[in-house]
């Protein structure tokens, strides 16, 4: 078990800094001109220069990638100073000169626009992004486990090709296509009978009552997220149930005379979980992902539509920030997920 685990921990490292090369070589090639969106289009050539002097632009690329990198590693060697212990707040090790080795937790840097912490913007985000990813996935789980089944249990009638053609209809639309026609139909056009609003967050600010929480701006950018993990699951499981139906244990069941429910979600159902476990685990990092289109269609404030509005002001470490974290999302997913295997179906073992 243990060295499993390690196994799947230097594979995901190995992942992690495969992104972080992707990530950095494709902003520095973009075009933009961080410090001019930073400053104005009419800033001197004093100040621009002193703003790429704060943020390290005024360095060759392969230095600014080192000093990336040394900002992220949880081991790093950083100046022995008092500004730079609280700007990183690491833990010292040894020392190197004027420098020391510490250990910290990574630091992301600082955003462009705002002068604030990329952490501390992540971290007011996430939790957002996550409520909406996460009631999506119990929304497509549910819903699509539920249909699977019925579908399966009433082959080749209408009931399962109205389920058929539902899963391949939320397949085939794009969130984004998806998102405006949710919105629309149901936030404008249907609005006085639903209640529900074209876009706005799940929290907001009032002057009298403080932060307020608006859970009706939940259910259309829920729906819209769940819908194509919706259609999945309803056809993997109708897939894996049609197969697990036919075993030789099912016939046996039904020749001791257990009632139907009882061989459907009991003895059926269990030993069709696995690959709807690897899709709702694929999917729900992937709707962290996803979420970033939907937000910005709802206006919904979260992960995605603070990265959208960075990536539109050349805000690089928000963007790059927000990559690395859904990056580190996938490959904990991944990992939680094979060990999840092992106790769902004894067959699997860890290696």
């Amino acid at each position: 078990m243990l060295s499993y685990a390690i196994k799947k921990l230097l594979y995901g490292l190995a992942v992690l800094a495969g992104v972080i090369v992707v990530v950095f070589v494709l902003f520095n090639i973009l075009p933009g001109d961080p410090a001019r969106m930073t400053m104005g289009q009419r800033s001197d050539v004093q100040s621009l220069d002193a703003v790429r002097k704060e943020f390290g632009l005024d360095k060759s690329k392969p230095v600014q990638f080192f000093l990336y990198v040394n900002d992220l590693s949880v081991i790093g060697l950083h100046e022995n100073t008092v500004a730079a212990q609280e700007k990183y707040g690491y833990v010292k090790v040894f020392s190197i000169g004027k420098d020391v080795v510490a250990v910290k937790w990574p630091y992301l840097r600082r955003s462009y626009q705002t002068k604030r912490n990329v952490t501390t913007i992540l971290a007011e985000t996430v939790p957002n992004t996550f409520i909406l990813a996460l009631s999506a996935m119990l929304f497509a789980t549910v819903i699509g486990v539920l249909l699977g089944v019925v579908s399966a249990v009433h082959r080749d009638t209408w009931i399962d090709k109205a389920a058929n053609s539902f899963a391949i209809l939320g397949i085939s639309a794009p969130s984004f296509f998806a998102g405006i026609i949710i919105a629309w139909f149901f936030g404008f056009v249907l609005s006085d009978y639903t209640g529900l609003n074209m876009s706005g967050s799940l929290y907001s600010y009032d002057p009298f009552e403080g932060e307020v929480t608006t859970w009706k701006n939940l259910w259309l950018p829920m729906f819209t997220l769940g819908l194509r993990p919706l259609a999945v699951i309803v056809q993997l499981t109708r897939s894996a149930m049609l197969d697990v139906l036919g075993q030789d244990y099912i016939r046996t069941a039904r020749a001791k005379g257990l009632d139907r429910l009882t061989i459907i979600y009991k003895h059926a159902l269990k030993n069709a979980l696995n690959p709807v476990i690897t899709a709702i685990s694929g999917w729900f990092a992937s709707l962290l992902a996803g979420s970033f289109f939907v937000e910005y269609v709802f206006g919904y404030n979260g992960l995605g539509r603070t990265t959208v509005a960075a990536l539109e002001m050349s805000d690089f470490p928000v963007v790059m920030g927000s990559i690395l974290f859904i990056a580190f999302i996938f490959v904990l997913v991944n990992i939680l997920v094979d060990v999840l295997y092992a106790f769902v179906d004894p067959r699997v073992k860890l290696a």
